[in-house]
């Protein structure tokens, strides 16, 4: 809410603040009038390459598994998930690439899934996190970078908005006994 000068109230847009307090960033939301297409969990592609095996004589090794690469069948929004995937966070490269605008790419995103594409962005980096996290033993500066998140300090951030736990914390709750080395990049 803000003051005309007269002393009179006026709501041009809600303000709240963001960042360790979990409350949304300033947006107005929309809200899609039908189901959107996709659901997130349907179209996260996993970063994780290959999968531990284990021979008759216990010798461990490891093997490439499928991994859906184009889980909607639509070249761009897939294209921009395998981009994700990768680690990428630059959205003016990708659309650049493709001659798009990131307005274009942000619509894109809002139509199959409903979600804002800042949210859908942040929502696809802290699921690679947590992969890496969960299966890995990087270290969460490599896990930052790794995941598109980019820094130590914004993955710890970013937790913190996300789960009110530090990375090192969210990883103790995650993994479970096993898990490491069950997969790699």
């Amino acid at each position: 809410m803000g003051r005309d000068g007269k002393g009179d109230a006026w709501k041009h847009r809600q303000w709240r603040p963001h960042g360790l307090s979990g409350i949304p960033r300033n947006y107005t939301e929309r809200k899609l009038k039908d189901e959107p297409q996709f659901k997130f969990e349907n179209v996260f592609i996993t970063p994780l390459r290959q999968k531990r095996r284990y021979a008759e004589d216990g010798y461990v090794s490891y093997v490439e598994f499928e991994r859906n690469t184009e889980p909607t069948g639509i070249r761009l929004f897939d294209a921009y998930c395998q981009y994700l995937t990768a680690g990428n966070s630059d959205l003016q490269t990708f659309a650049d690439l493709h001659g798009l605008r990131i307005d274009d790419i942000d619509s894109m995103v809002f139509i199959l899934t409903g979600m804002r594409g800042i949210d859908f962005r942040q929502k696809y980096q802290v699921w690679i996190a947590d992969q890496l996290l969960r299966y890995t033993d990087m270290t969460v500066a490599e896990v930052a970078k790794r995941s598109g998140i980019g820094s130590a300090n914004n993955l710890y951030l970013t937790y913190k908005r996300e789960y009110n736990l530090a990375p090192g914390y969210r990883r103790q709750r995650i993994r479970k006994p096993g898990d490491v080395g069950r997969f790699r990049l």
